[in-house]
């Protein structure tokens, strides 16, 4: 009876393991063959419009058609930016964010009132940032009415518009902002690295550091770290030459001359 028992029990687990490797060997086949059909889909000039909104300064190239007034503007302020701005953009303790108001001709004074008005040096940049990341719990569901409307209302209230004021692509890029000239234009060149994957050239400190070795050794020489003196930069390590302070003579009397 046992060796019944034992002879039905190695015939399932037999049974078992070619199942199991059968559908191994499946799955391995079906994971590996490469499909005829690839996966998502060629991207759209109208896809694109959704994510092509940054807005150039101070040309504002890239404003959308539409416009809006100081009273649209107090409307859609009261509806969707209130609550958390407080009355008139004063913002407070009982609100989550400070004052949008005022602050003109604090930039140079201690503490600065950072506000829309007296920081902004370009008047779009204020459309920009609210159609992108206001309001905070539902971005990019304002229209470009509204924000244009949302701006004009701002602009009003830190005294740089008037109250009859219509806002547009073109009006917008008119307003003179009192920062405009306090900011230092970035004139370094642009730059592009090229990929490399093998066989690189080495790339910044190292680079200076070997060859600044191989000028001052011949090949196969070690360089004698005696020979360098107070200030003279050494090459070596990933963090650029380095610097050996202090003389001999420092030494001798017990100086550092590193600290």
């Amino acid at each position: 009876m046992r060796s019944r028992e034992l002879s039905f029990s190695f015939v399932v687990a037999t049974a078992f393991l070619i199942v199991v490797a059968a559908g191994g060997d499946l799955r391995a086949d079906q994971h590996w063959e490469k499909p005829d059909e690839g996966f998502g889909q060629p991207i759209s000039e109208e896809d694109l419009e959704l994510w092509d909104i940054a807005i150039e300064t101070p040309t504002g190239d890239n404003l959308p058609p539409g416009e809006g007034t100081v009273a649209d503007g107090e409307e859609v302020y009261a509806e969707r930016c209130q609550s958390c701005h407080g009355p008139e953009a004063q913002g407070g303790e009982d609100y989550m964010y400070g004052t949008m108001v005022g602050g003109i001709g604090t930039m140079t004074e201690n503490p600065r009132v950072l506000t829309p008005g007296s920081m902004y040096p370009h008047a779009p940049i204020l459309f920009d940032y609210v159609r992108r990341a206001m309001p905070l719990d539902n971005p990019h569901s304002l229209t470009p009415d509204q924000v244009y409307a949302v701006s004009a209302y701002i602009y009003h209230l830190n005294g740089l518009i008037d109250e009859d004021y219509v806002m547009n692509a073109e009006t917008i890029t008119a307003i003179e902002m009192p920062n405009r000239d306090a900011f230092i234009e970035d004139d370094r060149p642009d730059t592009a690295n090229e990929r490399c994957m093998e066989d690189c050239d080495p790339i910044g400190t190292v680079a200076d550091a070997d060859a600044a070795e191989g000028s001052d050794t011949e090949a196969g020489d070690e360089p004698d770290a005696g020979d360098a003196v107070e200030g003279e930069e050494v090459g070596g390590g990933g963090t650029g030459g380095q610097v050996e302070m202090g003389t001999e003579e420092d030494e001798e009397n017990g100086e550092d001359g590193g600290n």
